[in-house]
């Protein structure tokens, strides 16, 4: 079975940014699962992976645009250390949800704190970052009812409910 719209895809991957450093892999674990054409993964490997069927292998270079977005230098902003309420200590690394000026909610970075200036920054950590993914497609399988109503995965490498 090949690899199309609304198939269930399980694939083995190993993720490294353009310098060969390992990212991210299912190495040792159980595949990713996912439904195709849902948005479920970036929209760079999901292209590559359409009309491939188990058992194939690939390498896949995706630059920022198909990835996790080109890095947005107005995504990082400096904000007051009282806006972090009751967090007694703000440091580098963390991460928290804020809400935008449009009203969407987002993940902001803590990457640097100053005396009593924190900047944060609401670009993805991939952001502006080529990745290179090396996949062997696992299993191609018809969805379930439930799983395209849900739009996603279900069980062993998806969504538990």
């Amino acid at each position: 079975m090949q690899i199309a719209q609304d198939k269930v895809v399980l694939i083995h991957y190993t993720l490294t940014n353009d310098g060969g450093k390992v990212l991210d892999s299912s190495s040792g674990g159980d595949p990713l699962a996912y439904l195709h054409g849902q948005g479920n993964i970036i929209p760079g490997l999901e292209k590559a992976l359409e009309g491939k069927q188990a058992g194939d292998k690939l390498n896949v270079r995706v630059e920022p645009a198909e990835g996790y977005g080109v890095r947005d230098d107005s995504l990082v902003q400096q904000v007051p250390r009282r806006a972090f309420g009751s967090v007694s200590k703000v440091e580098p690394g963390m991460q928290f949800h804020a809400q935008s000026a449009q009203g969407q909610m987002r993940v902001v970075t803590v990457t640097h704190v100053k005396g009593d200036m924190v900047t944060v920054d609401a670009n993805h950590p991939l952001a502006g970052e080529v990745l290179v993914f090396d996949v062997e497609v696992a299993e191609v399988r018809d969805a379930t009812g439930e799983e395209l109503e849900h739009g996603h995965v279900h069980g062993p490498g998806g969504h538990q409910h």
